[in-house]
């Protein structure tokens, strides 16, 4: 949130400029971050800039500095909230784009709106909340940060990316005596993928630009797995009627012919060719686990 220049005293430590070597200063001691929310049918949220604020009159993404030890996707849509009424719950986060200054950062997180809402102004740093189109965008005077970001971001609209996991071969890859249990090892995994989805995955793992996406997860299980339970969480579980190969090459396939980025994992070659056929990138188990590992979560395989 930019603070209008007549009020000194800060409501959060965070609230304050910093000045770069170059004299060039930012708002936000602790970095800044903004939401780029994404309507499938409204375009883009932006927010028309009072006049006192920094590049006041330009349209630019509701935001503002962060707090000490806040993540870039809560202080985004915490600013959303404070900026434009953002409700709780409507977002799925999709990718980050990182400015980096070099003394300050601000960070786009970009996500899809699941739950249609109407944008409120609910403070006085915004003359106007719009949706705009993606193809009318740069008609809009824009915020400097924003206009020279934006290339980026708009291309990086058209990519979904989708991990699906062929949970039997990730499983077995672990010679933990999973079979005896092997609802139980489902379980597990599943747990883990959902503090994957909720951590995302650096932008290099993934073979794509920018920072950090948060893809599609889904777990694909067969046999006594698929008593595995479904929490209901941002992990798409499939329970296949049959063999879990087919389940994932069909998966795959109907993931490709929708335009989605399907990154496969499993360490089956036979499997492996089928994957790509249809249309995947395939990566081995040891892949995925490194970054189950990196996930905030107890480490459980």
């Amino acid at each position: 949130m930019t603070r209008h220049p007549l009020d000194s005293q800060p409501r959060d430590p965070g609230d304050a400029w910093v000045e770069a070597p170059n004299g060039a200063r930012y708002w936000g001691r602790f970095g800044a971050a903004g939401l780029l929310a994404v309507d499938p049918v409204r375009g883009v949220l932006l927010q028309h800039r009072v006049g006192w604020s920094h590049f006041g009159g330009t349209w630019g993404l509701p935001g503002g500095a962060m707090h000490q030890g806040e993540s870039a996707v809560c202080g985004a849509l915490r600013e959303a909230q404070e900026e434009a009424g953002v409700p709780n719950g409507v977002m799925v986060p999709r990718f980050t784009h990182v400015f980096d200054a070099g003394v300050w950062t601000y960070t786009t997180v970009a996500g899809d709106v699941v739950a249609p809402f109407a944008p409120e102004i609910t403070d006085p740093e915004s003359l106007a909340l719009e949706w705009v189109p993606v193809d009318q965008v740069d008609d809009k005077p824009l915020h400097p940060g924003f206009g020279a970001a934006w290339p980026a971001l708009r291309d990086a609209l058209s990519v979904r990316p989708v991990l699906l996991i062929d949970a039997a071969n990730v499983v077995g890859s672990v010679p933990n005596r999973w079979w005896k249990d092997r609802v139980a090892a489902a379980d597990n995994l599943y747990a883990r993928l959902e503090a994957l989805a909720a951590s995302g995955v650096a932008s290099g793992e993934l073979g794509l630009g920018l920072q950090q996406w948060f893809p599609a997860i889904v777990m694909v299980t067969e046999g006594k797995a698929n008593g595995v339970c479904d929490a209901a969480g941002r992990v798409m579980l499939v329970r296949a009627n049959g063999a879990g190969d087919d389940e994932l090459v069909f998966r795959a396939t109907d993931f490709a012919a929708a335009g989605l980025r399907v990154t496969a994992v499993t360490s089956d070659r036979a499997l492996t060719g089928r994957l790509e056929q249809a249309g995947a990138d395939v990566r081995g188990v040891s892949w995925l686990k490194r970054l189950l590992d990196q996930a905030p979560a107890t480490r459980l395989m």
